[in-house]
């Protein structure tokens, strides 16, 4: 059996996060829709106003 983890010495890079203010308490995000998108999802913003998309990385942050 072989394992697929990363080496440890090999760098690995994260996307580039996209930050939305919102001025609501719940959020969705389709990853911009179309063909370069993911299905359609919501989230609820946390205790410190805060959610993160699992598909696209996306930041939602509410106004304050």
């Amino acid at each position: 059996m072989s394992s697929h983890s990363t080496p440890a010495n090999e760098k690995t890079t994260l996307p580039p996060h996209k930050i939305l203010y919102v001025e609501t308490d719940r959020v969705s995000c389709d990853g911009g829709g179309g063909v370069l998108g993911h299905p359609k999802v919501y989230y609820d913003l946390n205790e410190n106003g805060e959610a993160h998309c699992f598909y696209c990385c996306a930041h939602f942050i509410k106004k304050p």
